[in-house]
């Protein structure tokens, strides 16, 4: 009856809903940070360039989204986990793209870079 009461009077909201039916609040930026974490990894292939941006873009943005989470815990458990497999994505493509820089650099500065034919 509850979501019946809900369809004839939506001006009422409960507190302890959060606005998600499984009763669970999800995190503001947690399928972003997912979906960045990936796009790094991708994007540290074409040039260290996307993939340096997609990265730094989601770290930042996992850093608030686990800023509200410690606020609390339990009630951010389930779009917490998405958040934390786009940190670790992150850090990976942002690494690889790190160290594709760094080669590309170290090309540059002796000399491999020279197309010798």
């Amino acid at each position: 009856m509850d979501e019946l009461d809900d369809l004839l009077d939506p001006g009422v909201k409960k507190e302890s809903s959060g606005g998600n039916f499984s009763g669970e609040a999800q995190l503001p930026n947690a399928n972003a940070t997912l979906v960045l974490g990936i796009l790094s990894i991708v994007g540290c292939f074409l040039y260290m360039l996307p993939g340096l941006i997609c990265g730094i873009i989601a770290l930042s943005l996992h850093m608030k989204d686990k800023a509200i989470y410690n606020s609390d815990p339990s009630r951010y458990a389930n779009s917490f986990k998405n958040a934390k497999a786009g940190f670790v994505c992150a850090i990976i493509g942002t690494c690889l793209s790190g160290l594709f820089l760094l080669l590309l650099i170290i090309g540059f500065v002796t000399g491999a870079g020279l197309y010798r034919f």
